[in-house]
């Protein structure tokens, strides 16, 4: 995927907002930095936060974390109400350095929305609302919606064509021949880079394109098809496993 820009194009905010906001459908924001951890949702649309690491993707039953000093950039796919939160460095209640993915139940969910719904106040039972977001922030699961982005060249080829066609369907031997390089050396490669194989990288990036086209109004049967999926019944049933819902409830998620 694309990578975030130049350090002459990163804008530094030291401070991580926290506020909700409306993106129009491939609305972006450029490359920037905080001194601080920030929290993303999309409380409708899907959300994709792109590193120089790779790309972290999010439907409204997911958050992605962004930890402090991580150049960043968003972009909204469909009609995003995204909600930010900031939280200081010195408070990281995942532990963790790098961005991740983590489920959001409908109470986390609640909690997102209601400590961005007025950024400006202060008070006490703010910082109650708070206390508890994190507690389920710890409580959230972690998962695998994550584009790697590749070093090896051989691999940004093979990668680059999968992006290009999710519906295509060739083996990683008839892409390595494709490409020049052995299935051995890719499958290797895959592993050692992106920590999964191959059918796994491939699911990801079909998930990814799925959701960018489901926001975008497609109908299921469609995007099934242009994804790469045998049948529809079989796109819905991996969709349904990653998201906690069928596709076709995606766009009436609000």
């Amino acid at each position: 995927m694309a990578a975030t820009g130049t350090d002459a194009a990163v804008r530094h905010t030291p401070a991580a907002p926290t506020r909700a906001q409306r993106l129009v459908a491939g609305q972006r924001i450029d490359a920037h930095r905080h001194d601080e951890h920030q929290i993303v949702h999309a409380g409708s649309g899907v959300v994709a936060v792109t590193t120089d690491a790779g790309t972290w993707f999010a439907p409204g039953t997911r958050a992605i974390w962004i930890p402090a000093g991580t150049v960043h950039a968003h972009r909204a796919h469909g009609r995003v109400d995204l909600h930010l939160v900031g939280l200081p460095a010195a408070e990281n209640p995942l532990g963790l350095d790098a961005p991740v993915v983590l489920a959001v139940g409908p109470l986390l969910r609640e909690l997102i929305v209601a400590y961005t719904r007025d950024p400006g106040d202060t008070g006490p039972q703010r910082r109650r609302l708070l206390a508890v977001l994190c507690d389920q922030l710890r409580a959230s699961p972690q998962q695998p919606l994550r584009l790697p982005t590749p070093t090896d060249p051989r691999l940004a080829v093979v990668c680059a064509l999968v992006h290009a066609d999710p519906a295509d369907t060739r083996t990683l031997a008839a892409l390595g021949a494709a490409t020049g390089t052995g299935e051995r050396t890719l499958s290797r490669l895959f592993r050692r880079e992106f920590g999964m194989t191959f059918p796994q990288w491939r699911t990801q990036s079909r998930l990814y394109h799925a959701l960018r086209m489901l926001a975008d109004g497609l109908p299921v049967t469609t995007v099934a098809h242009r994804c790469g999926w045998s049948s529809a019944s079989a796109f819905i049933d991996v969709f349904r496993r990653s998201f906690g819902y069928t596709p076709g409830t995606h766009n009436r998620r609000t």
